[in-house]
């Protein structure tokens, strides 16, 4: 029962990140009259399970690319994303 709520976060959560990383791009392009997403908020939705969706906007969009801790970190908390949450499902498949 848990398991397709767990998939439901991750898609509703990789949507969140990507979008914030699309605004925050498009915010940057028009000039700092807007205020930018802090970048310990895009990091923290990697952090909870939206890494997919970050590195994905960062490529897609082009942007956060010329910062190191985004281009190691982003890809990093992608493959702890993927060894907890795997961790998850493997152990509510298994019982």
């Amino acid at each position: 029962m848990i398991e397709p709520i767990l998939g439901i976060w991750l898609v509703i959560i990789n949507g969140i990140a990507y979008g914030t990383m699309a605004l925050d791009k498009s915010r940057a392009v028009r000039g700092r009259s807007r205020q930018r997403i802090p970048e310990k908020t895009l990091f923290t939705l990697a952090a909870i399970g939206g890494a997919a969706g970050v590195w994905l906007a960062m490529i897609s969009r082009r942007h956060k690319t010329k910062h190191r801790s985004f281009v190691l970190g982003v890809p990093a908390l992608l493959v702890l994303n993927v060894l907890v949450y795997g961790y998850i499902f493997y152990r509510l498949r298994m019982g």
